[in-house]
C-alpha cells in the first residue's frame, strides 16, 4: 500500500503567510521561509505554497519567495498561483518548484492541462478545485473562491484527468479554516472516479480529522494549514498518531 501524505499549505498575501475561515477573514500565520523550514525538519513529506492574490491581481507568483524557500527545504515544493503558460512554469521549476498547481486559468482554457502535461509530464502538473457545496452540488468556484461557476467538481476533475493532470488537490469551501473535518464524501467519490491521486484540503482541526480523510475519504494525501502554523498538531506526532491506526505514513 502507498504511504499517504501529510502536506502543510503556506497560503501566500503580501509576501506572508495567511489562513482564513471559507476563503474570508484572513489573518497573518508567520513568515513564509522560517515555516517551511520547520516543517521540512519536521518530517512533512511535501510543501505548498499558494499565492492566493496572483490571479486576482493578475500577476505571476512571487518567484523571489518561491526561490528564498527551496534554498532551505529538501522536501517536494509544489507552487500554485498566476501560472498561466509553459513559459510561467519554466520560470518556478528553475527556481525550485518540483510541481505547479493551477486553478482558474486551467478553468478559462482548459487545454492549458494539455500543453503543460505534454510539456513537462503529468507528474509535474496539480490540478487545484476549489468547490463549494450549494444546494447539495459541488460547484466550482475560481480566483481564490470569489469567482462562482456552474461547473461540476466531479465533471471537472474528470476532464481534467483525462487532459493529463497528475493529481487532484480539492479544497472545499464549505470546511476551510473550520476545523470540523475533511468534506470525506466528496473526496470518496473523487477517489471512485478518478485514477489519479486526490489530495484532501478544508477543515483539519483535530489527528482524528486527518483519520478520517485517510479512511473515510479514501484521500492520497492531506494538505493543512492553520493547525500547522499555529503549532496545534506537530507533524511527528500526528503521524506517529496515524501509523498506530493502520495508516501506513514516512516516518
Amino acid at each position: 500500500m502507498l504511504r499517504k501524505r501529510i502536506i502543510p499549505c503556506l497560503d501566500i498575501k503580501n509576501g506572508r503567510t495567511v489562513k482564513g475561515i471559507n476563503f474570508v477573514g484572513l489573518r497573518d500565520a508567520g513568515d513564509p521561509v522560517e515555516l517551511a523550514k520547520r516543517y521540512a525538519a519536521e518530517g512533512a513529506d511535501e510543501l505548498v505554497f499558494l499565492d492566493i492574490s496572483a490571479t486576482e491581481e493578475r500577476r505571476k507568483t512571487l518567484v523571489p519567495l518561491v526561490r528564498e524557500i527551496a534554498r532551505h527545504i529538501d522536501i517536494p515544493f509544489t507552487i500554485g498561483g498566476g501560472i498561466k503558460s509553459i513559459v510561467d512554469v519554466q520560470e518556478l521549476l528553475q527556481n525550485g518548484a518540483d510541481k505547479v498547481s493551477i486553478n482558474s486559468a486551467a478553468v478559462k482554457r482548459p487545454e492549458l492541462v494539455n500543453e503543460l502535461s505534454n510539456h513537462f509530464g503529468n507528474q509535474c502538473i496539480a490540478l487545484a478545485i476549489d468547490a463549494k457545496k450549494v444546494a447539495e452540488l459541488w460547484k466550482v468556484h475560481l480566483v481564490g473562491g470569489k469567482e462562482p461557476t456552474d461547473i461540476d467538481l466531479f465533471d471537472w476533475a474528470l476532464e481534467v484527468q483525462d487532459r493529463g493532470a497528475g493529481e487532484i488537490l480539492f479544497t472545499s469551501m464549505n470546511n476551510d479554516g473550520t476545523k470540523m473535518g475533511f468534506a470525506n464524501d466528496a473526496l470518496a467519490k473523487l477517489h471512485d472516479l478518478l485514477e489519479i491521486p486526490v489530495i484532501a484540503s478544508g477543515g483539519a482541526g483535530s489527528i482524528v480529522h486527518f483519520e478520517d480523510a485517510f479512511i473515510k475519504g479514501k484521500a492520497e494525501a492531506a494538505l493543512a494549514a492553520s493547525v500547522f502554523h499555529f503549532e496545534e498538531i506537530a507533524i511527528p506526532d500526528l503521524k506517529r498518531a496515524l501509523v498506530d491506526k493502520g495508516i501506513p505514513m514516512r516516518i
